[in-house]
């Protein structure tokens, strides 16, 4: 299996149930696809915070089908709990990073929840930010 996460950043979600972003992260590994995730608590008007999860996928494909979104909702539902599945699933190219490995999930509820960014300066890879943003603007276009 595949985690990654920090036990002290909690989840609530509508039934109130308090959740880690470590416990939620995406269980995987079944699936050659997916390789890297980093799971976030996002805002949300209708519940208070959902389950926003960004997935890379290896190889040059940047985006994922219908089939793998209910795919790893069902594995989180089985795995976890019906409460856990993720409400958004973001394919990511790359997650931003520090030069030392460690996920930025700070930047990413930056991101999506369409703040302004806190300090970059520590990414491995600063161009990934402008990428996900991208990504976002382009999903909110959508209606998503």
């Amino acid at each position: 299996m595949i985690r990654f996460g920090r036990a002290n950043l909690p989840i609530r979600d509508a039934t109130r149930s308090r959740i880690s972003s470590t416990s939620s992260s995406l269980p995987s590994s079944s699936s050659p696809s997916r390789v890297t995730n980093a799971v976030i608590g996002q805002q949300d008007e209708d519940t208070g915070q959902a389950i926003t999860a960004f997935v890379t996928l290896e190889g040059d494909d940047d985006e994922g089908t219908d089939e793998l979104i209910d795919e790893i909702r069902e594995r989180v539902a089985t795995r976890i709990g019906k409460f856990a599945r993720p409400k958004r699933i973001i394919w990511a190219g790359d997650l931003p990073k520090t030069r030392s490995g460690k996920i930025m999930r700070r930047l990413l509820r930056d991101i999506a929840e369409g703040r302004e960014l806190g300090d970059v300066t520590t990414l491995r890879d600063p161009d990934v930010m402008s990428k996900l943003e991208d990504k976002i603007k382009e999903r909110e276009a959508e209606g998503e």
